[in-house]
């Protein structure tokens, strides 16, 4: 009898578990889970601190680094903006910040916008904003020629530069394509013909305006696509003899890039007495990143903004911030943008499908093609090729442009295999 107590004890003791766990029970004539109300209000518990990243997947680092480095960048701008506005603008000191502002306010609100839009739905746009793109680099050739060259379509007091939509249409249809064609990456009929035509009419109608550092950017960034995408290493080879070659008739044969040939005389010699290479950016801008030192002059206390740095809110506004904040400050913005480009690599890596892969990183990597370009131009490492600084640059369409690429790039951590935290 004692056995039997104590058997229908253990089979109590074991009833009240399972009900505690989530058994049903009744009570005045309703049915409800214990258990499984209790869990429920655990996990409201648990999801307290993942509220905004839990039911919007979206990758909070990429977000706030992004939000760091433009508010950082449009301090930099006014600091290094103003001494030009106010001589050249009727003694508007702000006129510069006050633009680049609007422009960052719209290009948050499209980062935001695009971080809710199911990247997907751009492989179906990818031709189509691709044939735009061209349409555009062939529009601006017939605007009027602004500092001897053709880059800004002007649509009444609005201009941009269809270069930066250029950028994207690469980046975007390379994506397009080498997702669709991945397995067939290794011929020559899908895997270097149509990009090679895409590259090689971009590459023409840029060098037509001409605008050589975007046209730098838009051949390293297909380079890179195409490496990730599994194409060949021999056809590299190929298209690395072709462009030689087209370098060197444009060379010796024309004088196409004659006002190239005094740049980088002007970099091999930045000190230089000869009256014929304009050296005199390069050399205000190292003057004022040694002037810097560790700590710099403090902010809004540059010397060489004050007109020795021609137009210093643009390609040499990163000059500027190491002379005000120091080699110590400007490094940490520098490791900004490398926290930046790894964050979003790895969410690229991670996407669910390849063309997410591919696009995310054709995408950040244009961020960090610029900052090294734009670093090895203002220490004179490489000749002057006017590349701007992202976030940093004076510019209403580059700017939001990069915003609008993050977006992208938050869209595509909506969705990547990542720690929601």
């Amino acid at each position: 009898m004692n056995k039997n107590y104590r058997q229908r004890a253990i089979n109590r003791s074991f009833q009240s578990e399972v009900l505690e766990s989530g058994a049903e029970r009744r009570q005045d004539g309703r049915t409800f889970r214990r258990g499984s109300s209790i869990n429920r209000k655990k996990n409201a518990v648990k999801k307290k601190f993942k509220t905004f990243s839990v039911r919007s997947g979206l990758d909070l680092p990429l977000f706030f680094i992004t939000i760091v480095l433009l508010v950082i960048g449009l301090v930099m701008l006014f600091s290094a903006s103003y001494p030009n506005a106010y001589y050249y603008k009727n003694g508007d000191s702000y006129f510069f910040i006050r633009s680049q502002l609007i422009w960052a306010v719209l290009g948050v609100i499209a980062m935001i916008a695009l971080s809710y839009f199911d990247y997907h739905h751009l492989h179906k746009m990818a031709v189509p904003i691709l044939i735009l793109s061209f349409m555009l680099l062939v529009l601006v050739l017939f605007m009027p020629v602004k500092n001897e060259v053709h880059r800004w379509i002007q649509l009444g007091p609005i201009g941009f530069q269809p270069s930066e939509i250029t950028k994207f249409a690469i980046v975007l249809s390379f994506a397009h394509f080498i997702s669709i064609n991945f397995k067939r990456m290794g011929s020559f009929k899908y895997g270097v013909l149509p990009y090679a035509f895409i590259l090689g009419l971009t590459a023409f109608l840029l060098y037509l305006e001409p605008h050589i550092s975007c046209l730098i950017i838009v051949v390293l960034l297909s380079g890179g696509m195409l490496y990730i995408g599994g194409i060949k290493l021999r056809w590299f080879g190929m298209v690395l003899a072709v462009a030689l070659a087209a370098v060197a008739y444009l060379v010796l044969f024309t004088d196409k890039l004659t006002y190239a040939n005094g740049r980088v005389q002007g970099w091999l010699d930045p000190f230089s007495s000869n009256p014929n290479v304009d050296t005199w950016q390069t050399k205000q801008g190292l003057y004022a990143i040694g002037s810097g030192g560790l700590l710099g002059l403090g902010l809004g206390k540059s010397r060489q903004k004050y007109l020795y740095i021609p137009e210093p809110q643009n390609d040499f506004i990163f000059s500027v911030v190491c002379e005000e904040l120091g080699f110590i400050r400007a490094a940490i913005i520098l490791i900004l943008f490398a926290m930046l480009v790894w964050r979003g690599i790895v969410i690229s890596m991670r996407a669910k499908d390849r063309f997410g892969s591919l696009l995310g990183i054709g995408l950040i990597a244009q961020v960090g093609l610029q900052v090294i370009l734009n670093i090895f131009v203002v220490t004179n490492t490489i000749p002057n090729t006017g590349i701007s600084l992202p976030f940093f640059s004076y510019g209403g369409t580059s700017l939001v442009m990069l915003l609008a690429q993050i977006g992208i790039v938050l869209s595509i951590s909506r969705t990547s295999k990542l720690e929601k935290t």
